[in-house]
């Protein structure tokens, strides 16, 4: 059969093969057809067709039933074409199958088939041309895998942080020895702190009195340059010093040595303190619980470790419990601030973890409203990692005695820099209420908070806290690496709470210089001890 196409498109004849000619003459319409038109059309049918053989690979990759070009479109696009999707619902009920299926840790030891990253387990996938199920499995076995390295890693990571933190490090230790041999050799060395005319300024409210409990003689120092060096007024700072029986001869030796003038300085043990050293006080008591505390984990970190089917932040919590300053009487002697300073009304307790970068006499200047502690609130600011913190943060609210009485969503304060109203303290019962939840603590088995002083602390001071402006005090620089260097510059107060103490290796790099700076680098203490000063 033969077409024959008249010159102006308007005659179409078909001739058979066998001579028997047939016209047939079609009338095309008066509408002239456009080389253009044709043009376009050839253009769409060679897209059409590219179309149907890719979504027929694609068909076939899948690994469905085989179909010609034609069916494999009908299948593609009947659904779109009728408005909905058809979903067969056996791939992904195949695929939950396989993953719900438990996978314990011996069945992945000694594998070596396991997909190691992302494109290992690509390519084995196009490879096998896997179904469903060979490809559910597989994922389950490579993120099982993954999840159990990770776990170890953030184990490892805890455990070595915790040693990191826990332990004294060699150049705080030498400086220790150092001073206390320069103790019993050098009179200079065992002066009287402050001097005998200048006693009676311990007990004036008219100075600005500042507490820092310490058994760390380099960071005390940090703290009392940083506070008289950016003071306006260091001729009415007086800073009490109060430490333990071991390190007050390097403490003495230290501000002997290195007196702050012109401010005044005051270095007590605590065994020096009449109070203390009478009857059963309550302290003393707070430290046999919390060796009672550390007694449940017996073996050490490496036993905790060892637990493999322990969550990594109760591993965390524990390896915590074991950190020596749970054990230790600085932990508790805020609570005793009325006890141990009797004739001051208002004092600025300090922990040794911070620095001050201004002058700090404007805090005597704050309306306490009656309330015995000014502090910075911890639930409210830009940084939602540090300042993100409820009493839901620190408390079991689980625990029906905590959820009676306390409300979850209540902001939370900061320890570290803290102004003390101790004659509205004396007209409470703040301190009796702390040794009352302690023990309430231990009735119920550690379970009603985290372990510290700070659960028991805003339990105890709740309802007498005023809030301070969030200037005074910054949070979180001993463990929020995302802490800018001028953000950090521009606080009243840092405080490098959090295992990334400045004095240690683990230190973040570019926060440090805010501490080190203090340090003198040609002091022969500090240069004999290999203490880093930059």
């Amino acid at each position: 059969m033969q077409l024959h196409i008249s010159p102006s498109l308007r005659h179409v004849t078909v001739v058979k093969g066998k001579g028997l000619r047939e016209f047939i003459k079609v009338k095309v319409g008066s509408r002239r057809f456009s080389y253009q038109m044709m043009f376009y059309s050839l253009l769409f049918f060679t897209f059409l067709l590219r179309l149907v053989f890719l979504l027929s690979t694609v068909d076939t990759i899948d690994g469905a039933s085989p179909c010609s070009s034609l069916a494999c479109l009908g299948k593609r696009l009947k659904p779109k074409l009728l408005g909905r999707r058809v979903e067969t619902g056996n791939v992904p009920e195949a695929m939950y199958q396989v993953l719900e299926q438990p996978l314990s840790e011996e069945e992945l030891k000694g594998r070596s088939d396991i997909p190691q990253t992302l494109e290992d387990f690509i390519s084995e996938v196009k490879r096998s041309k896997s179904d469903a199920r060979e490809f559910a499995q597989k994922l389950k076995e490579m993120v099982t895998l993954m999840e159990q390295r990770t776990r170890t890693a953030k184990i490892q990571e805890y455990l070595y942080r915790h040693v990191a933190s826990s332990s004294i490090p060699k150049q705080l230790h030498c400086l220790a020895l150092k001073l206390a041999n320069e103790h019993s050799i050098n009179a200079a060395a065992r002066l009287q702190l402050p001097e005998a005319e200048l006693v009676p300024t311990l007990v004036d409210n008219n100075y600005f009195h500042f507490v820092l409990a310490s058994d760390n003689v380099l960071a005390a120092s940090v703290v009392a340059k940083s506070l008289v060096q950016n003071s306006l007024r260091p001729h009415k700072i007086v800073l009490h010093i109060i430490t333990d029986r071991k390190t007050y001869f390097p403490m003495q030796a230290w501000f002997s040595l290195h007196p702050p003038s012109p401010a005044i300085i005051e270095v007590k043990a605590l065994h020096h303190f009449d109070w203390l050293s009478k009857g059963k006080v309550p302290v003393l008591e707070a430290m046999e619980k919390d060796q009672r505390v550390r007694s449940q984990f017996r073996g050490g970190s490496s036993v905790i470790v060892a637990n493999n089917n322990e969550n990594p932040v109760v591993v965390a919590a524990k390896l915590q419990a074991l950190s020596p300053k749970y054990n230790s009487m600085m932990n508790h002697i805020r609570i005793h601030l009325p006890e141990l300073f009797p004739s001051l009304n208002k004092v600025v307790f300090l922990d040794d973890d911070i620095v001050i970068q201004t002058d700090l006499s404007p805090l005597w200047d704050i309306d306490m409203d009656g309330k015995v502690n000014g502090a910075v609130e911890t639930c409210k600011g830009e940084d939602k990692f540090v300042m993100s913190k409820k009493f839901k943060s620190y408390l079991n609210f689980s625990n029906p005695i905590i959820a009676r009485n306390f409300d979850p969503e209540e902001c939370a304060w900061a320890y570290g820099m803290n102004v003390f109203d101790l004659a509205a303290w004396r007209e409470t019962n703040i301190t009796s209420t702390y040794y009352h939840w302690l023990d309430e603590n231990l009735k119920s088995d550690l379970s009603l908070w985290q372990l510290g002083t700070l659960p028991p602390g805003l339990i105890a001071f709740h309802g007498h806290v005023q809030t301070i402006d969030p200037f005074w005090h910054m949070l979180g620089l001993g463990y929020q690496e995302k802490t800018s260097f001028s953000d950090a510059e521009s606080a009243a107060v840092v405080h490098f709470n959090g295992r990334a103490k400045p004095w240690l290796d683990i230190a973040f790099p570019h926060l440090r210089p805010l501490w080190a700076k203090y340090l003198d680098p040609s002091d022969r203490f500090i240069k004999s001890c290999h203490v880093r000063a930059s």
